[in-house]
């Protein structure tokens, strides 16, 4: 997966690493109101970043029809233009779909589940 820029330069689009994950329950945690990141923090796959300081993620998710779908958590640092940009490249990713845990519910739930219980230690 290609990092992405918008013309303005200031918004980074990116995969998500381990190293991330730590910002992103920040995120996640903040937004929720929680202590520690629950079954709803999904798997993160992509992020936005600015300067260098990531704003936002998108997870995936086992939705109510228990098919996979995708989120969007945000620090609260983005215009409506940026929002639209960052769910249009989110939707691009999802749709490429590079691995099982896109496909298969039942995949993503154990992914999900191995990545919450070592994010709480």
């Amino acid at each position: 997966m290609e990092t992405c820029f918008l013309p303005t330069g200031k918004l980074q689009f990116d995969e998500v690493y381990i190293s991330d994950l730590v910002h992103l329950k920040q995120i996640f945690v903040k937004e929720r109101n929680l202590k520690q990141v629950n079954e709803d923090f999904g798997l993160p796959f992509v992020m936005a970043k600015k300067t260098d300081e990531i704003i936002a993620f998108a997870s995936l998710i086992i939705n109510d029809q228990d098919t996979v779908d995708f989120v969007i958590f945000e620090a609260g640092n983005m215009d409506a233009k940026e929002k639209e940009a960052f769910k249009k490249y989110a939707e691009d990713c999802f749709k490429k779909a590079p691995s099982d845990n896109y496909n298969d519910p039942g995949q993503l739930k154990s992914t999900i589940s191995r990545i919450i219980n070592w994010i709480n230690i």
